[in-house]
């Protein structure tokens, strides 16, 4: 690795401060997680880091008035092991389990997992589909967007140079209920060829509300809007073979007219990951409607 600075401010103030946003060789270092190996392979030659670990008020879980508010630099296996992550969201505690490795749930934070903007990442989909958004912060002042609209394609968010995600937000989730399914080629903690979260209001069998996001098999996690209008209302057995051909025809219209366009990659290809998708929207319908649990 090329020589750089190694910045360590302990206020948020002075974070942003020392960012430029007219140089891209200024970076803000969370975990470090995906920036470091990118850092040794030469991907990334840093004229200076700014270190975020001394800025405390970053660390904090709070749940208050119905919703829970998670610090940017909260490590992923702190969130695993939150009580109150697991009452108000249970389904981000279940996905934790299989994203990565323990080693690495150690040292990434969940701030840092959203602003690297790889859309191979488990926690996108999941916190689009509770209903999630982000608190930023920069020389400009603060302004929270949803977590579906801080990613702006392939590696890329809505972020300035000059501006920090400081913490998550996570509505209320009454009774809707949610999960994640993934597919990997190989490990179950592996990168996945297709994650897909979906949360439901539902009463029994009929559905009131659905937000269903998909990721890896597109260049940003991204919600299937078309279907979750298709499904609002229904009633929907997930046994019924004529229920499963309609979710999957309008899943097949979908991804056909470029408003889910998928992506061809290492974990597989466009045609591959379409079948994938096909698959396991029905498959996570199923979980939550059956399971119950949010």
């Amino acid at each position: 690795m090329t020589p750089f600075e190694l910045a360590e401010p302990a206020t948020l103030k002075e974070a942003i401060s020392l960012l430029d946003p007219d140089d891209v060789t200024v970076r803000p270092i969370a975990g470090g997680t995906a920036l470091m190996p990118l850092m040794k392979a030469g991907v990334f030659r840093p004229s200076r880091l700014v270190s975020l670990h001394k800025v405390l008020q970053l660390t904090a879980i709070d749940a208050a008035n119905g919703e829970l508010t998670i610090g940017a630099m909260t490590p992923l296996a702190v969130l695993e092991r939150s009580a109150a992550v697991k009452s108000h969201a249970p389904v981000i505690t279940r996905t934790l389990r299989t994203l990565s490795n323990i080693r690495v749930r150690n040292v990434a934070t969940i701030g840092g997992s959203l602003a690297h903007a790889d859309p191979h990442m488990d926690l996108p989909p999941v916190l689009i589909a509770l209903g999630a958004r982000v608190t930023v912060t920069g020389r400009a002042g603060e302004r929270t967007l949803p977590v579906e609209e801080l990613f702006a394609g392939y590696f890329e968010t809505a972020l300035a140079r000059d501006e920090l995600i400081t913490s998550v937000v996570i509505p209320s989730q009454g009774s809707r209920r949610a999960v994640y399914l993934k597919c990997t080629t190989r490990a179950v903690h592996d990168w996945p060829a297709l994650g897909i979260a979906v949360s439901l209001d539902a009463d029994g069998s009929t559905i009131k509300s659905a937000r269903i996001v998909i990721s890896a098999a597109t260049e940003k996690a991204t919600r299937l809007k078309a279907l979750e209008r298709g499904l609002t209302g229904a009633i929907i057995d997930v046994s019924n073979e004529r229920d499963i051909r309609l979710i999957r025809d309008i899943v097949d219209e979908e991804t056909s007219s470029g408003e889910a366009q998928l992506i061809s990659d290492g974990q597989g290809s466009a045609a591959y990951k379409k079948q994938l998708v096909r698959v396991y929207v029905a498959r996570a319908l199923a979980a939550a409607l059956k399971d119950g649990g949010r």
